[in-house]
């Protein structure tokens, strides 16, 4: 299937926010990364010098981390890491105030934008322009310069090819919630089954001569993660006091989490197994982020 995409190749984000779900901290939710293509949209849909990009839609974005730090710190005494907090000024008594403690990191990533546009010839000097102005994931875009923003035609396998070149060395995020599908059709409970797929066990073996052997490693093979995709409504619709729209109808919501599996590019496909895509379950109250 023949695909456009903007390729925003090798972005630099500094303090990004590393609040991947409820329960952990490391690379940004898929909600983040949807919602920085959603806010991308909407400025460049309003930037009265590109009136040819009013219909423009990103439908689906893939995300290619090359390089993650997280802001962390870990003595060689410790045990577990503690979060590198700011320092804020102190107040009138000379003392820290309260704070709540965020994790951040900084992160190198290349972001995959399908776009659907009846005239793409100022989308890119489009981009460009508008792209500094956002923040991704809560985090502050470094400079970048324009070669770093290309319009491409994803026609054939060939292209497919030449844009995994591109995106290596790095690591793709893929959805694997059929590992917890599986545990949970076994009758395990939802967070167990996130749990166990995570954890990693460690074991002896003694051989005949009576040598032993540690050995460590997880359930199933590969760099899995637990990662925030989305939201479960919690309460009907309705108006709220002093809600942000009053045109909108308000519900509250729960974050959803799941695994996902970080994946070199060459070992995908196609372009489609790269793409995360918004989806919306009314039936069971759930707003998501996935893949086809």
């Amino acid at each position: 299937m023949s695909k456009s995409i903007v390729l925003l190749k090798r972005i630099k984000i500094h303090n990004a926010n590393a609040q991947s779900g409820p329960y952990s901290i490391g690379f940004p939710a898929m909600t983040a990364w949807l919602g920085a293509a959603h806010a991308l949209q909407r400025k460049l849909r309003r930037d009265p010098r590109f009136d040819d990009l009013e219909e423009l839609m990103f439908p689906s974005l893939g995300v290619v981390c090359h390089d993650f730090m997280l802001h962390t710190y870990k003595d060689r005494h410790q045990f577990e890491q503690v979060i590198i907090g700011t320092g804020n000024p102190l107040d009138k008594s000379g003392k820290r105030p309260s704070f709540i403690e965020e994790a951040r990191c900084d992160l190198t990533v290349s972001l995959v934008l399908e776009y659907d546009a009846d005239d793409d010839a100022d989308l890119e000097d489009a981009v460009h322009q508008n792209l500094p102005m956002l923040k991704i994931a809560a985090g502050d875009l470094q400079p970048f310069s324009a070669d770093q923003i290309q319009i491409q035609q994803i026609r054939s396998e060939q292209d497919y090819h030449a844009l995994v070149g591109e995106l290596m060395p790095g690591f793709c995020l893929i959805e694997r919630r059929d590992i917890m599908q599986q545990s949970m059709e076994a009758g395990q409970d939802a967070l167990d089954a996130l749990l166990d797929a995570l954890k990693v066990t460690h074991h002896c073996e003694v051989d005949n001569n009576g040598k032993t052997s540690w050995h460590s490693g997880r359930q199933q093979k590969g760099w899995l993660v637990p990662i925030a995709t989305g939201f479960q409504g919690i309460s009907p619709l309705d108006k709220a006091e002093l809600q942000r729209d009053p045109d909108t109808p308000h519900r509250f919501a729960e974050s959803m989490v799941t695994l996902a599996e970080f994946i070199m590019p060459y070992r995908l496909d196609s372009l489609e197994q790269m793409l995360w895509h918004y989806e919306t379950d009314l039936n069971n109250n759930l707003y998501l982020c996935q893949q086809s």
